[in-house]
């Protein structure tokens, strides 16, 4: 039994907090190699293979892999699979797009969103937007899925493991790259940063939304948004924190001016403690947070701003 694990790749860097996740979801399985894909990807390799449970690292450099696209990484993976039990990725925007196009070239069933690997053929994993947890067994040759690496603990350091180069196919052209419009942000990445701070419909407006982000700038912490906060125009769409956005796990995830719609609760309530701001005082997300606030967050985001 051997896992083929997709590194999460971030312009040639390793994704070292969501790959060493994946490995701590894996640690009950055997052998688990890891595939390093994209453009002069050496030091990534090499810092993948320091990491406590890999025994192999595959290493992917081709230009034609260097900006994420699914068909490659997809043709690439169908043609090593021929080794592997079990083919698996961090559950990034990349993985979720890759992932089942592999399963269907494959003809096997894609495994969403897995929490937890309860054996070789078992798989546990969230459904109804986390109200209810099913197990999932495969017969099939290959279990291809992605992990929700926010419940798992990363592995630390280990190896190093041997690094290998694998031979890239051809492409089938029918993706091309064009052009990235990429956002920069000195804030830490929403999925991996230790305290969020979101912001929902309360705020109002985008100009309002300002204050989200003056309380995390204080904090350090990423900015999240709700879906309502997203629709509204209020703040982009890669902020956005739910069943149809990211699925964050933080230390501290501030909600505030979120009344705590189903969708949203999915996507935090597996932080390690949830402060929530409303005025409503019985705003369904005080029902998962630890300490509640009932008050007008115009006064109360200012205020804790000035005392941070």
């Amino acid at each position: 039994m051997t896992v083929l694990l997709m590194a999460d790749m971030r312009d040639g860097a390793l994704g070292v907090d969501a790959t060493a996740k994946a490995l701590g979801a894996l640690a009950g399985l055997s052998e688990v190699h890891v595939l390093v894909v994209g453009e002069g990807i050496g030091d990534a390799a090499v810092e993948a293979a320091g990491l406590a449970g890999v025994t192999k690292v595959l290493a992917a450099d081709s230009a034609a892999l260097g900006k994420g696209l699914a068909e490659p990484l997809a043709d690439l993976i169908v043609s090593l699979a021929g080794d592997y039990t079990h083919i698996a990725a961090p559950a990034t925007a990349v993985a979720k797009s890759v992932l089942p196009r592999v399963a269907a070239l494959l003809d096997v069933m894609i495994i969403p969103d897995v929490i937890e690997v309860a054996g070789e053929d078992r798989f546990v994993r969230p459904i109804y937007a986390g109200n209810a947890i099913q197990t999932v067994t495969s017969a099939d040759r290959i279990k291809v899925f992605t992990i929700r690496t926010a419940t798992f603990r990363a592995v630390g350091a280990g190896g190093p493991a041997p690094v290998e180069t694998v031979a890239v196919p051809s492409g089938s052209g029918l993706s091309e790259w064009v052009a990235d419009e990429v956002a920069v942000s000195d804030r830490p990445e929403l999925t991996a940063a230790r305290v969020v701070v979101s912001g929902g419909r309360g705020l109002g407006s985008q100009a309002n939304f300002a204050l989200i982000e003056g309380l995390a700038d204080k904090l350090g912490a990423a900015v999240g948004a709700s879906r309502a906060a997203v629709d509204a125009g209020f703040a982009p769409n890669d902020c956005q924190v739910g069943q149809t956005g990211k699925v964050v796990a933080p230390e501290l995830y501030l909600a505030v001016g979120i009344s705590g719609a189903i969708q949203h609760l999915a996507g935090m309530k597996d932080s390690k403690v949830i402060v929530a701001v409303n005025k409503d005082e019985d705003a369904p997300i005080f029902q998962v947070a630890d300490y509640g606030l009932v008050g007008d967050l115009f006064q109360v985001v200012p205020e804790l701003v000035a005392k941070v």
